[in-house]
């Protein structure tokens, strides 16, 4: 279709692969459709055990927003950790559920305690995927009774569909349906890179996850008295999985953009509805579908799925109109420019400066893994590169993350782009390797060639180069062996083609950076 050369028709293909992007994304394993639809079995029936046991519509969907987040946020590597943080849900949310509720009419009150909550959440991601996700239940427990109106004598209904709902989704994700049982051991999520007082992310990203909640806070209150609150959710979200001010930006971007794409599709399908309960039901369905499927790959369309649903259950309560759309639309803008500002001017953390730490763990990564291989060609069982080439595909993964600004559609900076695509593609090269030699490393009847210490000591040279500031290039200007056919000859190839890479590292990672 696209075969003119005409720059005007070059640049529709962007949005196109947007668009189909979502569906022909890689899904190893079908993992993504297997969370996908068990997502929806799970969320299904916590609100319908929720809406049976308490007769209410405000505490099923109470109930189908904490079976939504046990089933979307808990993401520890093991399932006994995922069983453990699920059990801990309720710890979190209850008090927050009733701090929310006690607070309805004390607005400046509510308003302080809302701010905090967000803070404290942030700041809980320092402690890995747990902390992540008690963080996001407790701040939702508390967007959510300003959503439903929460007053103190609902909160009885409202715990009772919450467990209920934690329970039933907990059967279909440890009892029902759990896949991961049959999974190899995940690798141990990465956090953000570490430091100390403000020098750490966690920190930084709780002091303007604060200013910009506070700044959309006051100005969505502004804008709408009743729904002021979708403002500070967006900043929320937007700050979620992010460590540096061009991710936040991009982030808050695609969040925009996704709401406005639900807004209009919640225009021709939400609002002719009126919150009929059948399809309604049906579609909210489709859109948790959505969410599950589309959030590892395109936050534009798991906002679109999230907007929808929103629209969906507001019919269901009996107040959707379009004006209450277009208001969605408009707080959700506050949000993401809160959170802009918040990033630029509060403790910004750079692009460059978040990215050169990921790139740094990384390349420490390949030089494990690569040390293990060695080890365990030379014999030793205790050896085990596997488990450092999935922290690998991990971190690689936060690299890519890291530069999504650099490699935005929208971007200015031409130079910067090109430098962060070829980091990128030797980083992937590097991976490739590094699972080839891991392979090899695993074959049992692999044998040891006495050049793989001399190609390993290569390696790690060259990643010293790579890593200390102080090295020069004649630290890794090291004679290649060429290898010839041996036992070794495949590791020896993969070794070699990991330290060509790694030298093709130095030119983007050590030329001079262009101004942002």
């Amino acid at each position: 279709m696209f075969v003119s050369p005409d720059p005007g028709l070059l640049r529709l293909r962007v949005p196109v692969r947007a668009v189909v992007g979502v569906f022909v994304a890689p899904d190893p394993g079908r993992l993504r459709l297997r969370s996908a639809a068990r997502g929806v079995l799970g969320v299904a029936l916590a609100v319908t055990v929720s809406d049976l046991v308490t007769q209410s519509l405000p505490a099923a969907i109470a109930g189908g927003l904490a079976a939504l987040l046990a089933l979307f946020t808990v993401a520890d590597p093991s399932v006994r950790g995922q069983a453990v943080t699920t059990a801990l849900l309720p710890v979190v949310g209850f008090p927050v559920l009733a701090l929310a509720a006690v607070l309805h009419d004390f607005p400046w009150v509510r308003d302080v305690a809302f701010i905090a909550v967000l803070g404290a959440g942030m700041y809980a991601r320092r402690w890995g995927p747990r902390g992540h996700s008690l963080g996001t239940f407790a701040f939702m427990m508390f967007f959510a009774a300003q959503f439903l109106h929460a007053v103190p004598g609902q909160l009885p209904e409202l715990y009772a569909a919450v467990a209920l709902a934690l329970l039933a989704s907990s059967a279909v994700r440890f009892g029902l349906w759990c896949y991961e049982r049959r999974l190899p051991p995940a690798a141990v999520a990465v956090v953000a890179p570490g430091g100390s007082g403000f020098a750490r992310v966690t920190t930084r990203q709780a002091v303007q996850g604060m200013a910009g909640g506070a700044f959309a806070l006051l100005v969505g209150q502004l804008v709408s008295h009743e729904r002021w609150y979708w403002a500070v959710g967006a900043v929320w979200w937007i700050f979620v999985n992010t460590t540096s001010r061009g991710e936040t930006l991009v982030r808050g971007f695609r969040r925009v953009l996704g709401t406005v794409i639900g807004i209009a599709l919640g225009l021709v399908i939400a609002v002719p509805l009126d919150g009929a309960g059948a399809p309604t039901a049906v579609l909210v369905a489709v859109c948790v579908f959505g969410i599950f499927y589309s959030a590892a790959v395109s936050y534009t369309w798991m906002m679109l799925a999230v907007t929808v649903m929103a629209g969906l259950l507001y019919g269901l309560l009996g107040v959707l109109n379009p004006g209450l759309l277009a208001l969605r639309v408009m707080e959700t803008g506050v949000g993401a420019l809160g959170a802009g500002l918040a990033v630029l001017l509060v403790l910004p953390v750079t692009t460059h400066a978040t990215t050169d730490a990921w790139i740094q763990r990384a390349l420490h990564c390949v030089h494990a893994c690569t040390s293990e291989a060695a080890a365990r060609l030379a014999g030793s069982a205790a050896a085990d590169p596997a488990r450092y080439v999935a922290e690998l595909e991990m971190l690689l993964g936060r690299v890519r993350l890291s530069v999504a600004p650099l490699v935005h559609p929208f971007t200015p900076l031409r130079a910067r782009k090109a430098r962060a695509r070829q980091v990128i593609e030797l980083l992937d090269r590097c991976a490739r390797e590094v699972r080839g030699l891991a392979s090899v490393a695993a074959d049992p009847d692999a044998s040891h060639d006495a050049r793989l210490a001399a190609a390993c000591w290569r390696v790690e040279a060259a990643v010293q180069a790579l890593t200390t500031p102080e090295a020069t290039r004649s630290e890794i200007d090291v004679p290649v062996a060429v290898p010839h056919p041996s036992g070794g000859e495949l590791a020896l190839a993969h070794l070699h083609g990991l330290e060509q890479a790694l030298k093709a590292l130095a030119v983007p990672l050590r030329g001079p950076v262009a101004p942002a």
